[in-house]
C-alpha cells in the first residue's frame, strides 16, 4: 500500500473514532481558526479564542474538547467552571502569553499605581486575574476608550498596543514588550513583494503584525473580522496577514476567491500540535483536563465580564 493511501485510510479511521467517541461521551469539539484543516473540519464550532469560549458557555454539552492552546482552554474554563474542558496536547502553549508574568505585572502596577490594566485575551489566567479588564483584538480600542483612567498598562502584545494607541490618542498607554512570534515574522518587504506578484489582491492583516506591515494593509482586524471582511468584499483575491490556518475557513466560506500568503513562516507550531490522533486520545483517555484555581478564576472572570459590559 502506498504511503499516501495508508495516510488517507488512517485519517478516516481516526475521524470515525473521534465521531464515535464524541457521540458516546456527549462531547463538544471546538477548534481555533489556526488549527490544522482536518481538525477544523471535524470540529462542531470554529472561531477565534474568545468567541469559542462564549460558544462553550451557550452549549448544552458538559464535556468540551478545546483544540487550541492553553490560555484559550483556561478562558473556556473560567467562563464555564462546571464543565470539563480538555486540551488535547498538554504542551500547546503560547509564547506571547508567557511573555507576561504576574510578578512583572505587579511591579509595573507599582510603578504606575494610577493606571488601569488592560490585558489582551492572549494571556494566562493568572495575568487576567491581576488586570482590571480584558480585551480582544477586535474590541481593544473600544475597551481602552471606555476607561475613566488617563493611563493604561496594556499587556502583553506591543503591536496591538501600538495599534490601539494610534486610535486612542487621549490616553497614555504603557505598552508591554511582548509579541506574537508568528506575526512578528512578517516583514514589509515580504508584503510588498507579494503585492507585486498579485496586484489585484487586497492585503488584510492582524493587528499583532508590525506597525510597518499594518501600514501596507487594506484591512486590519481579528481573525473573525477578517472572515467577515473577505465574505463581504467584492475583491476576489487576498493576501493573508495572519497564521495560515485561517485559509481553511476562508476557502470554505468563499470557494470562488483566491488566497495567498506573503511568507512560508506564517505557521504557529503550538497551534499545529493538535492532530486527529491527539484529539482521539484526548476523548478516549479524558486528557488533559484544564482547570484554574477558584481564587484566580474568580478574579479573571471579572475582567472578562467587565469587557462584556463594554462591548455588549
Amino acid at each position: 500500500m502506498l504511503k499516501a493511501e495508508f495516510d488517507l485510510k488512517y485519517k478516516e479511521h481516526l475521524r470515525r473514532k473521534i465521531l464515535d467517541l464524541k457521540k458516546k461521551k456527549g462531547a463538544l469539539i471546538v477548534a481555533h481558526n489556526y488549527q490544522r484543516d482536518e481538525v477544523q473540519e471535524i470540529a462542531d464550532i470554529t472561531g477565534d479564542s474568545y468567541a469559542l469560549a462564549r460558544e462553550v458557555t451557550k452549549a448544552k454539552e458538559k464535556l468540551v474538547v478545546f483544540c487550541g492552546v492553553k490560555f484559550m482552554a483556561e478562558s473556556a474554563y473560567i467562563l464555564n467552571p462546571k464543565k470539563t474542558i480538555l486540551l488535547p496536547v498538554e504542551e500547546a502553549g503560547c509564547p506571547l502569553a508567557d511573555m507576561a508574568t504576574v510578578e512583572k505585572l505587579r511591579q509595573k502596577k507599582e510603578e504606575y499605581p494610577e493606571a488601569a490594566v488592560v490585558c489582551y485575551v492572549n494571556s494566562t489566567a493568572a495575568v487576567k486575574a491581576e488586570s482590571d479588564i480584558c480585551c480582544t483584538s477586535s474590541n481593544a480600542i473600544k475597551v481602552v476608550k471606555s476607561l475613566k483612567e488617563d493611563k493604561v498598562i496594556f499587556v502583553p502584545d506591543k503591536n496591538l498596543g501600538r495599534y490601539v494607541r494610534e486610535h486612542v490618542p487621549d490616553k497614555e498607554l504603557i505598552i508591554w514588550d511582548g509579541y506574537c512570534v508568528v506575526h512578528m515574522r512578517l516583514t514589509r518587504e515580504e508584503v510588498i513583494r507579494t503585492k507585486k506578484l498579485y496586484p489585484d489582491a487586497e492585503f488584510i492583516a492582524h493587528p499583532e503584525c508590525r506597525k510597518e506591515v499594518l501600514e501596507e494593509a487594506d484591512y486590519i482586524g481579528s481573525t473573525a473580522g477578517m472572515i467577515k471582511y473577505v465574505k463581504e468584499s467584492p475583491c476576489r483575491e487576498f493576501i493573508i496577514g495572519t497564521e495560515i490556518g485561517i485559509i481553511y475557513r476562508l476557502k470554505r466560506d468563499n470557494p470562488d476567491k483566491k488566497f495567498y500568503v506573503p511568507t512560508e513562516q506564517f505557521i504557529c507550531a503550538n497551534m499545529k500540535l493538535t492532530t486527529l490522533g491527539w484529539l482521539a486520545r484526548s476523548l478516549e483517555k479524558m486528557v488533559y483536563k484544564v482547570e484554574v484555581p477558584e481564587e484566580i478564576a474568580s478574579r479573571a472572570r471579572k475582567t472578562l465580564e467587565r469587557m462584556l459590559e463594554v462591548v455588549k
